[in-house]
């Protein structure tokens, strides 16, 4: 039986403050980006500009440190139930933001809301197939199968109060429409949300009843999105913010040499890629093909393929700071295929030959979508891509839009291809299988994020089998296996591994971490 959740009174202003004792004195930090998170809702849209900010706001069981790694969180501790699943002990003396103490209730009540259908984060617990609550500070997540991965795969659930959902009516997430978890927050983490004007502004301030030490000696943050490059750099150079990510590449070296600002680079995890719409009947935004779709035959994906100057965009788009990749993840990942880490040569006459061949000798138009506020250069990649695939006779028609309107797109099947970049939420070659090659099945919460709906028969075989092996190397043949398959039948074309490029004022001390996640709790202001 769940003990009814016992109320405390949230600390005072001067006791909140007392947090920063040993700190340098608290200050007001403002930073920007181009993106603004959709939702305040951490189950309801699974990309990186909503869980990289409400990580300041909601906690896991478990989260990342500085390098990445795994460390205990929400749960103390947590232990192999055999090959049953695993059990976590949940730390106590935990309390939401709104003063009700955090039980085991709470997170069976998340896991809940996460996997349900309405859920864009369900696809985490595909492995799962119950959750038992033992006490109130002890849960138990029984899997179909042994599964190795499973805390690190949880790294981004995060956990809601239960009472405060369900009195706001919010029992379930909303990808579209709003509910009062959209606009407003209640975690345990070490920021709170004060105000929330979506596109404009939000506000945070430190939680005085956070179970963790603060590094940072924040006393607000001000999170404002600016998508337009030039105007950001000029609110960071006039002194307006003090943070911005990503700056445009063209400004890094003179950033270097201007003193006052220090500019923060890095590889992020994330692979840019384009995606087919591989099950459409026909194409969507052709004008001289209609009641097929070319991009069914693997000949035509191809072609497409070798038409793209992958180093090319790296050198002039991208101003050489990105790395070519041939798989959906970067070499330092976990499962990186090695048997497979050569890309196929630009060649345009092989693209035009492959074309002729798939009946299509003087090419076809398509619809190409693409955000403009996502990724680094996103419209500008596309549109050179667009370039390339015109010389070979395929003639991409472009639409680029922000990225709040581009994910309904997408879901809404609105595209012929689409630009997309992915991050491993787990570090792991297994993640973008998961989500975006396995064929899609809301049943079993496989493939979210597979748009295209690309199909193969022997990857979803091999997936739960990847997914419970315990010795490496049969892991790694059978990850080799999936590589070879998705190459073989061209299911995205893989280009590159975005950088990270920040830069802040040079009185700012953070921490880059290859996820692009932005933690406020290891900012300080000097």
């Amino acid at each position: 039986m769940i003990s009814v959740k016992r109320k405390i009174i949230l600390l005072g202003t001067a006791a909140a403050l007392s947090i920063f004792t040993g700190i340098a004195q608290g200050k007001e930090f403002k930073w920007a980006g181009t993106t603004d998170p959709q939702t305040m809702d951490p189950h309801a849209t699974n990309s990186a500009p909503v869980l990289g900010f409400l990580n300041n706001v909601y906690e896991g069981l478990v989260r990342r440190n500085k390098e990445m790694k795994i460390e205990p969180a929400l749960a103390e501790s947590w232990e192999q139930l055999g090959a049953d699943g695993w059990r976590f002990k949940i730390r106590q003396g935990v309390t939401f933001q709104n003063g009700a103490a955090l039980t085991a209730d709470d997170v069976l009540f998340s896991y809940e809301r996460a996997s349900s259908e309405e859920s864009d984060v369900r696809s985490w617990f595909a492995p799962v197939k119950e959750v038992k609550v033992v006490d109130d500070h002890t849960i138990d997540f029984l899997t179909n199968a042994p599964n190795p991965l499973f805390p690190d795969s949880i790294a981004n659930f995060m956990i809601m109060d239960r009472e405060w959902t369900t009195d706001n009516e919010a029992t379930r997430p909303s990808k579209e429409a709003e509910n009062f978890a959209t606009r407003n927050a209640n975690g345990t983490g070490a920021f709170q949300v004060t105000s929330r004007d979506p596109g404009v502004k939000t506000t945070l301030k430190p939680f005085a009843g956070w179970w963790d030490t603060l590094e940072s000696n924040i006393t607000e943050a001000v999170f404002t999105p600016i998508g337009q490059s030039a105007t950001g750099m000029a609110a960071l150079l006039s002194g307006e913010i003090d943070f911005i990510s990503p700056i445009p590449l063209q400004d890094v070296p003179r950033m270097k040499e201007r003193s006052g600002f220090t500019v923060h680079e890095g590889v992020e995890a994330r692979v840019l890629m384009f995606g087919f719409a591989h099950q459409a009947d026909s194409l969507k935004f052709s004008n001289d093909v209609t009641g097929k779709n070319p991009f069914q035959d693997v000949r035509v994906r191809q072609a497409a393929y070798q038409a793209i100057d992958v180093d090319a965009l790296i050198k002039k788009i991208m101003r050489g700071n990105a790395q070519p990749a041939s798989q959906l993840v970067s070499e330092p990942m976990r499962g990186y295929s090695k048997a497979n880490a050569d890309r196929l040569a630009y060649d345009p006459d092989a693209s035009k030959k492959l074309l002729a061949e798939a009946g299509y000798a003087d090419g076809f138009s398509f619809g190409l979508q693409c955000p403009n506020d996502r990724y680094i250069n996103d419209e500008a990649i596309c549109k050179a891509a667009a370039s390339m695939f015109a010389k070979v006779g395929l003639n991409a028609k472009l639409t680029a839009m922000p990225v709040r309107n581009y994910w309904p797109e997408l879901r809404e099947d609105k595209f012929d291809m689409y630009l997309l970049g992915w991050s491993p939420g787990t570090f792991d070659a297994e993640h973008p299988i998961r989500f975006l090659v396995t064929t899609p099945n809301k049943e079993k919460k496989l493939g979210s994020w597979n748009f295209g709906d690309f199909s193969n028969a022997k990857v979803d075989e091999l997936l739960p089998m990847i997914q419970t092996e315990l010795d490496d190397t049969k892991r790694q043949g059978m990850l080799d296996e999936v590589t070879e398959i998705m190459q073989q039948e061209v299911a995205y074309i893989p280009m590159y591994v975005q950088p990270l490029i920040w830069a802040s004022k040079d009185n700012i001390e953070l921490t880059q971490r290859t996820d692009n996640f932005f933690i406020l709790r290891w900012v300080t202001v000097n």
